[in-house]
């Protein structure tokens, strides 16, 4: 949680997408905005010393089903990618934001509203 949360200081007005392996997750706030707009489950993940976290997740093959529902919603998203392979590591995966997507300046096809137009100023 130190390196999601190190991520989260540095994007505090967006929802951090957090790649776990084949998932990408969402804590604490994150994970309730995300489970309610997507209609996903909320869960809670152990997080040492008798804490818990909210946490909700979905397959990374869905992105581009899932990032356009919380763009359109008006959030903005950043989503941090695994940047090593963590076969190749024994130690904490290496990540990094490789993105930060919001509705003004959201250029992928799927998720602009192809049905009325998409200005940039």
């Amino acid at each position: 949680m130190k390196q999601y949360n190190s991520f989260k200081v540095k994007y505090p007005d967006a929802l951090l997408l957090f790649r776990v392996g084949d998932f990408y997750e969402t804590f604490g706030e994150d994970a309730i905005k995300t489970a309610k707009i997507l209609d996903i489950v909320l869960t809670r993940r152990a997080n040492g010393a008798a804490a818990s976290v909210e946490l909700a997740g979905f397959p990374h093959h869905a992105l581009d089903t899932y990032l356009p529902k919380l763009v359109r919603a008006g959030l903005r998203v950043a989503i941090c990618e695994q940047l090593e392979d963590p076969k190749q590591t024994k130690t904490i995966v290496k990540r990094g934001v490789t993105e930060l997507i919001t509705p003004g300046v959201s250029y992928n096809d799927k998720i602009l509203e192809t049905r009325q137009n998409n200005f940039l100023a």
